[in-house]
């Protein structure tokens, strides 16, 4: 199904939309900007022909393999197993040795250097069509960095950060070596805390050493059997397991559609739990700030607003978003001028704009103190790295003013520049790029199979490095080049990237857009919905 195209404009002070009611109106203090451009007819026709085209040589050349016409380089199973339950899915083996294997050196590059605004990357070449790499030797130097989730530019090998974790390194050595309620509790760590709930203006907070295990393992630890979430159908691959784990019912809504996720509710206390129809012990929402595949903003006023009406409760999670939007870096609280005592559970990570590792979750004392108790993420995993917990406190400080600059000040708000130059050149040339005009995630539409492997090699040919994602990462007509934008690129930096993103975009014929851009709430609401459920 074709991705219509999809724009929201959304202000205080506009009221000559006719699709918003006054009272969404209300809930904005600021625009709202956001565009899917509607994938051209012959582009996804094109793009089906090409999966259709390798899926048919695929079996061709699977059927020479099993003549021993053509040699077979895949793992299989021993004679012996045949009768075993397959390892793989049939598809799956299938997709990975016949079509991900001919643009598998567009993943997995290995760099040899700090992930800063540049880096330096190990060549490498293959021999046998992908199936394995060779090194060189050789290091390509000062490729510009357009794929990593350096939002602030704090990823970098000299400064006060780096200089701080040195110290703290030989201090406090590289690991702790114990979980926080044994051995592993460090004064590092209870300073980390309290900085992390100052800097989001909630009452407590605690720190985990792995952001995807902060969502996998701590959803359990909130809802259970008989209660009820309700996901967005584009969440993250930590939210989806902590979700699954859980042994909740789960139900998905529509990507950012609050009429999806309003039905789902209203039928949720109507109906209540299936058979039984009692009422759900806890209704939990789980949204993302910003979507790191799509490149958009959630509608967090009117999640907070339908949240309120039906009582519910909201897992906000802020991996992306924390450092990246707000006047301050605080998020996307703070980017919509909302209280953070609207949201229930406020996670994020310290892996993007703090240039380190970990994630943390804030919000009530209450909520913070049973985490500590029955998280089996604070329980049974390993504290973080001292040098790491360090480069988070200098980071975050500097970002809220208090190492005495206004460097984290200059550095937010550079970000900022840089995302909304950066997205209108690539508009101005014609690419379709999908997202919110302030998000530092920035898609931009590849489609056609061929064009993945073509775009990312072409790019490294001209020193960018870039992210191309394609199936099952993304719909399979929907492949894409993903930019991460950071403060530290400069603005010679970006219009390098740029002159040669248009070149490529020439070459490989990808400049497909029309700008035909269509009201999002003016297309006809789909109630298709989808349930996960023991039951």
């Amino acid at each position: 199904m074709l991705n219509c195209t999809k724009l929201v404009t959304v202000t205080g002070y506009i009221n000559n939309l006719p699709t918003l009611s006054g009272s969404t109106l209300r809930l904005y203090k600021r625009p709202f900007n956001e565009a899917f451009e509607e994938t051209p007819m012959l582009v996804a026709v094109l793009t089906y022909v090409g999966y259709g085209v390798l899926t048919l040589f695929g079996y061709l050349r699977d059927f020479m393999r099993q003549w021993k016409i053509e040699k077979c380089q895949n793992a299989t199973e021993r004679e012996e197993q045949k009768d075993f339950v397959p390892l793989y899915q049939d598809f799956e083996n299938f997709y990975n040795r016949n079509l991900y294997m001919r643009i598998r050196d567009s993943w997995n590059r290995p760099i040899c250097s700090v992930p800063g605004a540049k880096v330096d990357m190990m060549e490498r070449v293959s021999h046998d069509y992908n199936w394995t790499f060779t090194y060189t030797g050789r290091v390509i130097k000062d490729i510009i960095n357009m794929g990593s989730y350096n939002y602030l530019g704090f990823a970098q090998k000299a400064g006060t950060c780096q200089e701080a974790a040195a110290k703290v390194l030989s201090q406090y050595g590289a690991g702790v070596c114990s979980t926080r309620q044994e051995m592993g509790n460090l004064d590092k760590h209870e300073e980390l805390e309290k900085l992390v709930a100052r800097f989001l203006g909630v009452e407590s907070a605690m720190a985990y050493g792995m952001g995807f295990a902060t969502n996998s393992m701590n959803i359990p630890a909130l809802v259970g059997k008989g209660c009820l979430i309700l996901s967005d159908e584009l969440n993250h691959a930590s939210l989806v397991l902590g979700a699954r784990l859980s042994g909740a019912t789960i139900r998905i809504f529509k990507h950012n559609n609050m009429q999806s996720l309003e039905k789902l509710l209203k039928d949720a206390i109507v109906h209540g739990q299936p058979r039984t129809r009692r009422p759900w012990k806890k209704i939990l929402i789980l949204v993302e700030g910003i979507y790191s595949m799509e490149g958009s903003i959630v509608r967090l006023p009117e999640v907070i607003a339908l949240k309120k009406k039906y009582k519910s409760y909201l897992y906000l999670d802020e991996a992306h978003s924390i450092g990246a939007l707000g006047p301050s870096g605080r998020g996307v609280v703070e980017y919509f001028g909302l209280s953070p005592e609207d949201v229930d559970v406020m996670m994020g990570t310290f892996t993007k704009s703090f240039g380190a590792a970990g994630g943390y979750i804030g919000g009530k004392k209450e909520l913070i103190d049973y985490l500590r108790t029955y998280s089996h993420s604070a329980v049974y995993a390993t504290s973080l790295s001292p040098p790491v917990v360090e480069q988070i406190i200098t980071s975050m400080k500097c970002i809220m003013g208090e190492d005495g600059t206004n460097v984290g000040k200059a550095r937010v708000q550079q970000l900022a520049e840089n995302t909304r130059y950066f997205r209108r050149r690539l508009k101005e040339m014609g690419f379709i790029i999908y997202g919110n005009e302030d998000s530092p995630v920035v898609p931009l539409m590849l489609y056609m199979p061929a064009k993945i492997g073509a775009f990312g090699r072409e790019m490294l040919k001209r020193n960018i490095g870039v992210v191309v994602v394609g199936f099952p990462a993304t719909p399979i007509i929907e492949s894409r080049a993903r930019f991460c934008l950071s403060a530290a690129h400069t603005k010679e930096m970006l219009d390098t990237a740029l002159k040669e993103i248009n070149e490529v975009g020439d070459l490989l014929q990808l400049k497909y857009s029309r700008h035909r851009l269509v009201p999002l709430l003016d297309r006809p609401f789909d109630e298709t919905t989808y349930e996960e459920t023991e039951d």
